[in-house]
């Protein structure tokens, strides 16, 4: 496994690579001047040039690109342009949110998922598999910044039962924190808790059909053993590369559902950050974005390999 693990770190250097080469690229394209935004509408050509040059965007591109990664190395994010304060606090902030967001959506994914995986495959109820079908189909095709005003107008307005936005933290208040995440969580979840569902149906169809399933079946083993004993476990392998592919999506997702549930999270830094181009944090974010990726792809990936050694292997 650790020889495995070594042949796939250079690819995931170098996707880090450049992801970083992208991000600093694309955003010195984005119209607009972090130094006109900083110094007003009403600031003169000598206040604009005074910030460019404090801040140091007249250096070259490439100097202003080692700098980035020599911080980035060090530890050190520099400071924030617009927003205020050190970059690397105004992440800390966020990120504890993001990720509960980001967890409890996960949690959300592999239940409703793996539901839907199973009655699709494996109920003789013509009618409870319309419904499932259904249900994915509608949380395919419906955009998220609608599923979240539904749910908010269904559990928040009508039947009042839940809390249509904010956020309490889980670790000072379980019970509350509970109540606050479970909106913004199943909004984020739906559409990847569908799509894990679909693959997982056609996956376990698959190995239900092979031909020792057939076997084992006319030898009179029970279809509940069949399925968790032998075609649950050969369906799990491709299953869960799309759950770690899923996984990053939840990460892009939460910036909107944060938004819509005013989840105080990483998504509102980069709106922010973004508005009033605020270089420094929206490079940071974006690239910690990309390596939480990168390593939810090895995770999982090193996750396939102990599931199938035929992958370790080859």
């Amino acid at each position: 496994m650790s020889g495995y693990l070594l042949r796939r770190l250079p690819s995931a250097l170098l996707v880090l690579l450049l992801a970083s080469l992208l991000v600093f690229a694309v955003l010195r394209l984005v119209p607009g001047d972090p130094a006109a935004v900083l110094a007003g509408p009403d600031a003169s050509a000598e206040a604009e040039a005074a910030i460019r040059a404090s801040l140091g965007l007249d250096d070259p591109l490439p100097a202003q690109y080692a700098r980035w990664i020599g911080g980035l190395l060090t530890g050190d994010l520099g400071p924030s342009y617009a927003i205020g304060g050190r970059t690397a606090d105004l992440i800390a902030d966020g990120i504890g949110a993001t990720v509960e967001l980001t967890l409890g959506a996960l949690l959300f994914v592999v239940v409703l998922g793996t539901a839907f995986g199973i009655v699709g495959a494996t109920s003789r109820n013509r009618w409870l598999r319309g419904t499932v079908r259904v249900l994915t189909t509608g949380a395919l095709a419906v955009p998220p910044f609608v599923t979240g005003v539904l749910l908010v107008l269904l559990f928040a307005v009508l039947l009042g039962v839940l809390p249509p936005g904010g956020r309490v933290p889980l670790l000072t208040a379980p019970d509350l924190g509970v109540q606050y995440l479970l909106l913004p969580a199943l909004c984020l979840a739906l559409p990847s808790a569908a799509v894990l569902g679909r693959y997982l149906e056609d996956s376990i169809g698959r190995a239900l059909a092979e031909d020792y399933v057939r076997t084992a079946t006319a030898a009179g083993i029970a279809p509940r053993r069949l399925l968790w004993r032998h075609a649950l476990p050969n369906a799990l392998p491709p299953v869960v590369t799309l759950l770690g592919m899923q996984t990053g999506h939840l990460l892009g997702g939460a910036v909107l559902v944060e938004a819509i549930f005013a989840w105080p999270g990483l998504g509102q830094l980069a709106e922010q950050a973004l508005v009033r181009r605020d270089y420094p944090v929206v490079q940071d974010l974006l690239l910690l974005l990309v390596t939480v990726f990168v390593l939810v792809q090895l995770v999982t990936d090193l996750v396939h390999a102990w599931l199938d050694p035929r992958i370790r292997w080859e």
